[in-house]
């Protein structure tokens, strides 16, 4: 007989709504979407350009201990890899900040900002759907794009050129509906501005993703261990 906690757990997980048995199905194990499994130490390969090595060990000078320099190891990372943490990604960091693999990926994971469920794409767009951008459509702006793109929450589109998700507040309601493409807010948004937004995105050569994990790798050194604030 089940006891009352593993009862209340099944009626809790069988009440979960579409959209996160969606953001649930990302992470199944086989899946897909499956997070890479982590390399083993003498199959990781070092891929840190020279800037990214001379930036992390300017970094590392930065911080009190070098487990504070874990985001913004990642935030290399992830420019360096194209815009997501692979299993090699991850491993690399921790390797070069000598911490375990467990905790790295603890960290990567634990953040949104941080991209490593999937490949995910050239541009993510991050589309607003708590109460003042629902109220204000929301989700005729999540649905279109939807349909416009072919894709998901969380999936990237066949091209690799754009992974779409919804997301919680972005702190922009007086721009509702609002997305975020890279480090860039747009809003407010018709469909119409979805149609051009994605032509120029399209059009664009530098990934978005990687723009923004350059920027705020930036930020980092130039604030002198202080991150973003």
């Amino acid at each position: 007989m089940n006891s009352p906690q593993i009862e209340g757990c099944s009626f809790f997980y069988a009440q979960k709504s579409a959209n996160i048995d969606a953001m649930s199905e990302l992470l199944q194990i086989g899946s897909q979407n499956a997070r890479p499994n982590p390399p083993k130490p003498e199959d990781v390969e070092m891929k840190f350009s020279t800037t990214g090595v001379s930036e992390l060990e300017s970094l590392k000078g930065q911080y009190p201990e070098i487990k504070a320099c874990i985001l913004p190891a990642l935030w290399i990372a992830q420019r360096e890899y194209g815009g997501t943490l692979t299993g090699n990604a991850i491993a690399e960091v921790a390797l070069r900040l000598n911490r375990s693999y467990a905790e790295i990926e603890g960290v990567a994971t634990f953040y949104s900002m941080y991209n490593t469920q999937h490949a995910f794409g050239k541009h993510k767009i991050e589309v607003c759907t708590c109460l003042t951008c629902h109220v204000e459509g929301a989700y005729r702006i999540w649905d279109y794009l939807k349909a416009k793109l072919g894709v998901g929450h969380g999936e990237t589109t066949a091209d690799g050129m754009f992974t779409l998700e919804e997301v919680e507040c972005l702190d922009a309601c007086d721009r509702a509906p609002v997305l975020q493409v890279g480090d860039q807010y747009i809003g407010p948004v018709s469909e119409k501005d979805i149609d051009s937004l994605l032509e120029r995105l399209r059009a664009t050569k530098e990934s978005t993703a990687v723009q923004m994990a350059d920027a705020i790798v930036k930020v980092h050194l130039r604030n002198g261990g202080k991150g973003l604030v």
